[in-house]
C-alpha cells in the first residue's frame, strides 16, 4: 500500500510527530499540513477548530492518503471521534497515546497536564487518564503563551525561560506529589529543555509523539496498509503561512533543511461533510 500517510497540525508542532514517524516507519511517505496562518487553535471556539480541521482533512484526502494522524491536541479533542466515524480510512489522534504513556510512567499516581486552552477545557486528557485508571490524580494547566512563542521561533534563552517559569508557577507547588507531566501540545516538545529546567529533573515529561507513532504502526499492520514498495521515500510539507519561520523550526527538529515545502491556501471544507 504505497499511498501516503497524512499528518495535520495547527502549526509547526506536529513536526515532532512527523520526526518520530519518520524514525519508526522509514518506508512510509508522509504529507504534512500545518495551518500556521490560523495558529493557535487553543483559544478558538470549538466550531472553528472543527471547521479548520475538516478543511485540512479535505486537502489531504485530495492527496489520496491512506490514513490521517491528527498531530494537534486541540483538534484531536474536538474532532477525533467525528473523523473516525465519517471517514473510511483510519484516523489517529495524540491524546490517547499520551495518556497511556503517562500511566506507565507515574509511580506516585499523580500526573500533570499542560496544553492549550481548548485542550484543557475539553477535559480530554483527564477523561482518557481516568478511563485507564480511575483513581489517578490529575492537575491540568492551560499555557496560552507557549504556542505563539514556539511559532515565533523562541525555543531557548532568557525570554523563553521567563515565559515558561511564569506560566508554570501554579504547577510548582505540586512538584513533590507529581512525578509525570504530559506535554499536551505537540509544540511543547520544542521547548522541552526549558520546561524541564523550570520543573526539575524529578518530573518525567511525556511527549505523545513516540506513542502516536507506535499506534500508527499498529494500525497500519491491522489494516494491512504498510508500504510494500522499495523506492526511495519522499515526503511533502505544506504550510498555510510564511515559509521562513517554518523552515527555521524544521531545522531544529530534523537538524537539516527539508525539501518539498510549499505554502498553500486550503479551501472551505465541503467534501467530507456533505
Amino acid at each position: 500500500m504505497n499511498r501516503p500517510i497524512g499528518v495535520i497540525d495547527s502549526g509547526v508542532g506536529g513536526l515532532t510527530v512527523v520526526h518520530e514517524l519518520m524514525r519508526q516507519l522509514p518506508k512510509e511517505k508522509l504529507i504534512y499540513l500545518g495551518d500556521t496562518q490560523r495558529c493557535p487553535y487553543g483559544p478558538r471556539p470549538e466550531h472553528e477548530v472543527v471547521s479548520f480541521t475538516w478543511e485540512m482533512v479535505d486537502f489531504l484526502l485530495q492527496k489520496d492518503v491512506k490514513m490521517i494522524v491528527i498531530a494537534c491536541n486541540t483538534a484531536t479533542a474536538y474532532t477525533l471521534k467525528e473523523l473516525q466515524e465519517r471517514l473510511d480510512i483510519p484516523v489517529v489522534g495524540v491524546i490517547q497515546p499520551g495518556a497511556r504513556a503517562a500511566i506507565k510512567s507515574t509511580q506516585k499516581n499523580f500526573v500533570g497536564i499542560i496544553g492549550t486552552e481548548g485542550t484543557i477545557r475539553s477535559n480530554a486528557y483527564i477523561e482518557a487518564l481516568q478511563y485507564i485508571k480511575s483513581d489517578i490524580e490529575v492537575n491540568a494547566l492551560a499555557c496560552p503563551m507557549f504556542v505563539p512563542m514556539v511559532e515565533q521561533g523562541i525555543l531557548t534563552g532568557e525570554k523563553a525561560e521567563v515565559i515558561v517559569e511564569e506560566t508554570l508557577r501554579p504547577l510548582l507547588k505540586y512538584r513533590n506529589e507529581m512525578d509525570t507531566l504530559i506535554l499536551g501540545c505537540t509544540h511543547y516538545p520544542l521547548i522541552k529543555g526549558v520546561i524541564q529546567k523550570v520543573l526539575g529533573t524529578q518530573i518525567t515529561l511525556i511527549s505523545s509523539s513516540e506513542e502516536t507513532a507506535r499506534e500508527t504502526s499498529t494500525i497500519l499492520e491491522i489494516h494491512q496498509l504498510f508500504n510494500d514498495g522499495r523506492e526511495e521515500t519522499s515526503h511533502q510539507f505544506y504550510t498555510t503561512g510564511e515559509l521562513d519561520i517554518f523552515t527555521d523550526i524544521t531545522k531544529s527538529i530534523f537538524n537539516s533543511s527539508i525539501d518539498n515545502l510549499q505554502s498553500v491556501t486550503i479551501e472551505q471544507a465541503i467534501i467530507c461533510r456533505n
